[in-house]
């Protein structure tokens, strides 16, 4: 009898409920038991997995490996998919191999390299991968210089954090002021220069931002799955225009993607980013995890992330290719299961008093005749480093 697969994700993002249950889904039919940790008790990844724990708060990278490693020894976890200091966890790759964990993640080094994202543009260019035209600022002045300069190239400039994931701080600079036409519809991504360069000047500390031009769609996004052995399984890329979206596997998305996976040594699931600079696709992002949008490849017949797990196992998937190309179509919201909220913790019912004089603290908490009396609740589960399992 095959035993299953225990599978950890850590502190992830909500649209990772669909890599859990394509994992339960998985073509092998083999049980796989997932375990899943985050800061927030809200999280529906928490609900979803078989067994939950909230992580405790504020350990440096160092102590949440040993957090790490208690947790794949004492729950016997097969293959962990680290987010949270992902960097720091893929040096100990070694430890985790030890209590018999792999990590589904890259190597450290490149990692690190993908962490910023002028360290990433300078790196890529070295291996012949387009990247946009960017500067790094850290002041007003520096700002107004390399706005200045895109703009006399043609350019709309567009700033945002040198580290981060996502969208997070992304702005499109605009040399219009402020007035009230930024206050009718819903909030957009247009920030006034003027407003910028003031909030910079005022500011106790230096940022760190990358200023490059707004790129054009269609945004393409490759899922690449690469083997510890440096070799690329799987490249799909996930078209975006607008709210269509689709699938390619055009060559000027997908030679780049795979070039850039193999000469990094990008292993297991990660997602590269392309948009238009003109007419030249150009990289706009690497994120060394599986990326949210990731379940969708299943339109295409594929499964990415059990693939995944069993390269993580030492077991062999073969060449992930997609039988076909799924029709486009838009992302839409749906309701996901959380976990019940607990009562707040409440007092217990006095003692009878023994006098007939009732003392004037307790009778005020005492309900009214008419009022229903609640029955004692459990006490609500802390979040610090306690990991016992949550009730899903």
């Amino acid at each position: 009898m095959v035993s299953r697969v225990r599978v950890w994700l850590n502190r992830t993002y909500a649209e990772n409920v669909f890599f859990m249950d394509q994992l339960r889904k998985n073509p092998c039919g083999r049980a796989v038991e997932i375990h899943a940790t985050h800061g927030d008790p809200d999280s529906p990844v928490l609900a979803a997995a078989d067994t939950a724990a909230m992580e405790p708060d504020g350990l440096s990278p160092a102590a949440y490996v040993e957090y790490a490693l208690d947790q794949c020894a004492r729950r016997s976890v097969d293959v962990f998919v680290p987010r949270l200091h992902q960097s720091a966890l893929a040096e100990h790759r070694a430890d985790f191999a030890a209590v018999g964990t792999a990590l589904l993640a890259p190597p450290a080094e490149a990692v690190q390299v993908f962490e910023d994202k002028v360290t990433a543009y300078e790196a890529v260019e070295k291996f012949g991968i387009p990247a946009p035209p960017y500067r790094r600022v850290r002041s007003a002045d520096e700002l107004i210089a390399a706005v200045d300069a895109l703009e006399a190239d043609g350019h709309k400039a567009c700033f945002k954090p040198a580290s981060g994931a996502g969208g997070v701080g992304f702005r499109i600079i605009t040399r219009t002021p402020f007035s009230l036409l930024h206050l009718t519809g819903f909030p957009g991504p247009y920030v006034s220069l003027d407003m910028v360069v003031e909030a910079l000047r005022q500011a106790d500390e230096p940022v760190d931002w990358i200023v490059m031009p707004r790129l054009e769609q269609p945004e393409v996004s490759v899922d690449c799955l690469t083997g510890p052995d440096g070799r690329v399984r799987m490249a799909v890329g996930r078209t975006k225009n607008g709210r269509r979206r689709g699938f390619t596997l055009h060559p000027s998305w997908i030679e780049p993607a795979r070039h850039l996976a193999e000469s990094f040594s990008l292993h297991y699931l990660t997602n590269i980013q392309f948009r238009m600079l003109g007419d030249e696709p150009v990289l706009m992002d690497v994120n060394t995890r599986p990326a949210g949008g990731l379940h969708q490849l299943s339109q295409c017949g594929v499964n990415a992330p059990w693939a995944a797990v069993r390269l993580a196992l030492g077991e062999e998937p073969g060449d992930v290719v997609p039988p076909f190309l799924g029709q486009d179509y838009a992302v839409v919201s749906g309701p996901r299961a959380l976990r019940p909220v607990p009562l707040p913790q409440q007092r217990p019912e006095p003692e009878p008093a023994t006098t007939a004089t009732v003392p004037e603290a307790v009778a005020a908490d005492r309900p009214g005749p008419s009022a229903p009396v609640a029955p004692p609740a459990q006490a609500p589960r802390t979040a610090h480093a306690s990991d016992s399992p949550l009730t899903v």
